[in-house]
């Protein structure tokens, strides 16, 4: 189901955020922009010194949002962070008043997020799994897909705030659509990267400039976001992050175990998670995903 009520009328609610880093930062800076009450919260508080200054409230724990909040997103590392954050003692469930609504924007794993809907609806609390595609610049112009899995009338309450970080809004399915439709759209990234890559280092050991090549496949069949966005930084060696080589190894993984758990063969993914493991251990976990460009150098 598509999101075509941009603009519809606001919540009133207070919104606790947790986890401001390269994308979250932006993500919490439209819902302030658009008039709503923003408490943060950070492990790493200088990353959230933007929002302060400009008037969110800072808190020093995730039981504090939980006490203060009535919907509350999320968007941290790992599974792990997620579990943490939202079943750990000191987590979000166990603090959080009935009737908060939950948005777990991290990409996690689906059985993950089954389990936090049901425990969440034992609470009287409603949970959403909705994990976004489009990386900083996504973020920061507003403009992220966003796949998100729960009950229709828990999508349709906070499809207002959802509208103000993206553009591209669908609810899938049930608890954990949304986090199998970033499996999808993870894998179809995985093996165009190397595909990206391997046209632009052809070009380049052709003697052809990479750049008008580039002008020229982007618009025809070969075109797409990684090679209109990436692959002019692989060509001027900027492999600064939008989206860390860290993270995406994390849902390569994730992506990995669900299909086989399905019985589902990904080759092509599997060596993309063998190239971007082996550029891991050469150091440059905390580099773009475009670095996948060195192993071609």
């Amino acid at each position: 189901m598509k999101s075509n009520s941009r603009g519809g009328e606001r919540m009133e609610k207070k919104i606790g955020f947790i986890g401001v880093g390269v994308m979250g930062v932006h993500m919490a800076s439209h819902l302030m922009n658009a008039g709503y009450e923003v408490v943060v919260y950070n492990r790493t508080k200088e990353k959230a010194l933007p929002l302060l200054e400009a008037g969110a409230e800072w808190k020093n724990t995730v039981k504090e949002v939980a006490e203060t909040a009535d919907v509350i997103i999320t968007i941290v590392g790992y599974p792990h962070d997620v579990e943490e954050v939202y079943l750990g003692a000191n987590g979000l469930l166990n603090h959080a008043r009935k009737g908060t609504y939950f948005i777990d924007m991290t990409t996690s794993k689906p059985a993950l997020a089954v389990a936090i809907h049901e425990e969440a609806k034992k609470r009287d609390m409603h949970a959403l799994d909705a994990p976004v595609s489009g990386g900083e610049i996504g973020a920061k112009e507003a403009r992220l897909a966003i796949m998100v899995g729960g009950d229709e009338a828990d999508f349709q309450a906070v499809l207002p705030i959802l509208e103000k970080m993206g553009s591209n809004i669908m609810l899938q399915g049930g608890a954990g659509a949304g986090q199998h439709t970033k499996m999808c759209n993870q894998i179809a990234i995985a093996s165009g990267m190397i595909g990206v890559c391997e046209a632009v280092a052809y070009a380049e050991k052709a003697g052809l400039s990479a750049e008008t090549v580039l002008q020229t496949i982007q618009t025809g069949a070969a075109g797409s976001w990684s090679l209109s966005n990436l692959a002019p930084k692989m060509i001027h060696g900027n492999f600064e992050p939008g989206f860390y080589i860290k993270h995406f190894i994390k849902d390569m993984t994730i992506a990995l175990e669900s299909a086989e758990e399905m019985g589902l063969l990904t080759p092509g993914l599997k060596l993309a998670k063998e190239s971007y493991e082996k550029l891991a251990q050469q150091g440059q976990e905390n580099s773009g995903t475009q670095a996948l460009y060195k192993l071609y150098q």
